[in-house]
């Protein structure tokens, strides 16, 4: 049995919502015949397919990245404002296709407003440089009255969008970006940027390129030199990570969460680092912006077609059963972690798939989706007790990964009202695994909902001719005290439990 144990007053503070935001890149089918598709059935009068909002409305998702992705790092943002017969088709060349530029900036920001999100916007450090980001920013935020306000309100928006969160370019460290330079280059160009840009609104926040992956050899190194050159104009460094199970070990993938969390703690070990060298009050922070599971279909090369089929990976059970992993990381360390993004909303890599007629819900949307409605509040520190099991060369990994949260707004008057949000996951194909839970310092009312992702094949997915294959099934949970629950896994699982408090 594993035995967790919590108390109220211990906990990683606040529940930061933008961790649990998403990402739209011009790649593949993700905006065109995805979020855009004027001639599906399911478009209203814009162009916007409405079944991909409906889905993605519920998320309440606070932050959404655009444009990119190392779709940016060739990006010039003009060629998508304006009149659209006057946009130009340009060549990306970060997808080998054609980008035909009839959804621009001032679109997603409509659609943001539909899907009820903002917009965190990246700007092109790569084959660009400080004064097209300032440009950007005052065309976005500046009142009219200027050259780029202006322009925006020519293009029909009198009020300034009030873009707050910003990207400062896309993965400078991989050589296949655009632009790609050393860190010591990629600094000067971000450190310029970001006095120019912050010149224009001194309230946004800038995102620092970090690194695009735990094996790259300059893997932590290209993130200290950023952030101690541009220290005191940004609010963040960038994480990426993309999960892979390409060896087809099961027991080694559904260990995920021991290489997230372990990437987490680097970076709080890197902010620590570079605040006591600065001597400095600051707090930098981790926006872990594009994750996932991604390996199954790695075609990239679009052959110079418009909206081609790429990275449209399919979801399996124990894909969730790591995207839950990602997200209970994230909330544990609530303190750090402050923006994350799933990567991407729709047919790339992506939770859900269109085709003109329909919408098809994959694994992964679920525990997302209970994530983004439930992990409110206060992340609670967890003291965990249980077995482990052997998790292929991962070694010996405990069988469940945990996070709570501790919402007590949802209650009355009365402090100790209020509702915990459970996530759990049993890493363990082999062997189901009970949980006892107890909240030592509060008294739990009753079992709101209890709800499990879990099956007889890892391997299960949905298809269009068996949508639901994969989805949320009821749990069995039991008080068996004032404060304390118990429940029993599957083998290989993900769960989700809310108990309302007395």
């Amino acid at each position: 049995m594993t035995n967790i144990k919590l108390h109220s007053a211990y906990h990683a503070g606040p529940v930061d919502r933008r961790i649990f935001s998403g990402f739209v890149e011009h790649l593949g089918r993700c905006v065109y015949e995805g979020i855009y598709d004027p001639g599906s059935p399911h478009a209203d009068a814009e162009g916007w397919r409405v079944d991909v909002i409906d889905a993605i409305r519920p998320l309440a998702m606070p932050l959404m990245r655009y444009p990119g992705g190392n779709f940016v790092s060739c990006y010039d943002w003009w060629d998508g404002i304006g009149p659209r017969e006057k946009r130009p088709k340009r060549l990306d060349y970060a997808w080998r296709s054609i980008e035909s530029n009839q959804v621009g900036l001032d679109e997603f920001v409509r659609w943001c407003t539909r899907v009820n999100t903002q917009p965190m916007m990246a700007v092109n450090l790569g084959t660009r440089g400080a004064a097209e980001a300032q440009a950007i920013v005052e065309y976005c935020n500046s009142p009219a009255g200027t050259k780029w306000a202006d322009e925006r309100v020519r293009n029909g928006v009198r009020d300034p969008y009030g873009i707050k969160v910003w990207c400062l370019g896309n993965e400078m460290d991989g050589p296949w970006q655009a632009g790609h330079v050393p860190a010591e280059e990629y600094a000067r160009r971000a450190d310029q940027a970001a006095k120019m840009m912050r010149g224009v609104d001194r309230d946004i926040q800038l995102v620092l390129c970090g690194s695009s992956a735990r094996a790259m050899n300059t893997y932590m190194d290209y993130d200290r030199v950023s952030l101690e050159y541009c220290w005191d104009h940004v609010q963040f460094v960038s994480a990426h990570r993309y999960s892979s199970n390409d060896r087809n070990d099961s027991d080694w993938f559904l260990a995920e969460g021991v290489e997230i969390e372990r990437i987490v703690q680097d970076y709080r070990g890197l902010f620590n680092f570079v605040r006591a060298k600065k001597r400095s009050d600051k707090h930098v922070h981790l926006s872990f912006d594009e994750w996932n599971v991604w390996y199954k279909n790695r075609q990239g090369d679009g052959d110079w077609k418009q909206a081609p089929h790429l990275l449209e990976e399919v979801y399996n059970l124990e894909d969730a059963i790591v995207c839950a992993q990602y997200l209970s990381s994230f909330v544990r360390n609530a303190d750090l972690v402050k923006i994350a993004c799933i990567a991407q909303m729709v047919n790339v890599i992506g939770p859900l798939m269109t085709r003109s007629d329909g919408l098809l819900v994959q694994s992964i949307y679920h525990p997302l989706k209970w994530y983004c409605q439930h992990a409110k509040g206060k992340s609670l520190q967890l003291l965990i007790d249980g077995p482990t099991y052997k998790a292929g060369a991962r070694g010996d990994v405990p069988a469940i990964d945990a996070a709570v949260t501790l919402d007590e707004s949802t209650g009355t008057a009365d402090p100790s009202a209020g509702t915990l949000a459970i996530f759990l996951s049993n890493r363990d194909q082999h062997a189901q695994h009970t949980v006892s839970l107890t909240l030592e310092d509060k008294t739990f009312k009753n079992v709101i909902e209890a709800v499990q992702l879990a099956g007889p094949d890892l391997k299960l997915d949905n298809t269009w001719e068996h949508p639901d294959r994969v989805k949320p099934v009821p749990l069995d949970v039991t008080i068996t005290s004032p404060n304390t629950i118990k429940l029993t896994f599957t083998s290989a699982a993900t769960a989700m439990v809310r108990i309302q408090l007395a």
